[in-house]
């Protein structure tokens, strides 16, 4: 896994300049029409990034050690205004407090990327890395419920994915799998990059490199690592799964019940 966070940061610039090349093009009724998020418009969508880019950098002074850490009730105030704004100052906005994020990253030293220590759900300390991380995976994501609605075969930003597929074993499949009612294994294999998992459906959710001979598995599946990450994040429904991937329907429709997104 990567872990200069310089190397995240650079990718998540990259990410917002996608973001706005997808944006600025948009016109009203788009930004006012259904997202691939069945809960959100792309406005909504784009109003949660720029949400989250303004306390990420509420937070970030805590985070370097600067100030006391922001207590959660700061954050429904920022979302009540986000959330009060129409569709259009949504979209802008979200633009410029993202760049705004960005650019604070950016400019850190190398000191005060080392020095990041920032609480996390479950008692978690996250570093410059993992923090950068959490950041560029929402917002790669997001871009892509944003990149989808305007063209079904859009996949999730490839320098983006060769970063975050790392994150799926030990991070997202412990948190966002839904456990079982009957325990199974998978194997998943990846290209672009490759990868070879053990999935094991089961309380907890566990997922690991493959043990080679010593492992065993009720199914295997083959996918692009693009497509792992997105059924990581709820996003491999069947109108956007590529025709790449190899799997028994059974058991990738077990999956995606295991991984319904948010």
């Amino acid at each position: 896994m990567e872990r200069d966070p310089r190397v995240w940061i650079a990718t998540l610039r990259n990410s917002h300049e996608r973001l706005a090349s997808l944006v600025e093009p948009l016109s009203p009724e788009q930004l006012r029409a259904q997202s691939y998020d069945s809960d959100w418009s792309v406005a909504q969508v784009l109003s949660h990034l720029g949400s989250g880019a303004e306390i990420a950098l509420m937070s970030l002074p805590a985070a370097l050690g600067q100030a006391e850490p922001v207590d959660r009730a700061a954050f429904q105030p920022v979302w009540d205004v986000w959330n009060a704004k129409s569709p259009d100052e949504q979209a802008a906005d979200c633009l410029t407090w993202d760049e705004k994020q960005v650019r604070a990253l950016e400019q850190l030293s190398d000191d005060e990327l080392a020095g990041i220590s920032m609480p996390f759900i479950g008692g978690m300390i996250l570093d410059a890395t993992a923090m950068v991380g959490l950041r560029l995976g929402e917002h790669a994501l997001h871009s892509w419920d944003v990149a989808v609605t305007g063209d079904p075969a859009a996949t999730v930003a490839p320098d983006a994915v060769d970063l975050l597929i790392d994150n799926v074993p030990g991070f997202l499949a412990p948190r966002l799998g839904r456990v079982p009612d009957v325990p199974y294994r998978v194997r998943i294999r990846t290209t672009g990059p490759d990868r070879d998992y053990l999935l094991i459906a089961a309380d907890p959710v566990v997922m690991t490199d493959w043990p080679g001979d010593g492992g065993a598995a009720d199914a295997e599946i083959s996918m692009p690592s693009e497509a792992l990450l997105r059924l990581a994040y709820g996003r491999l429904d069947p109108a956007h799964t590529p025709a790449s991937v190899v799997a028994d329907p059974g058991y990738l429709d077990r999956l995606r019940t295991m991984f319904p997104g948010f």
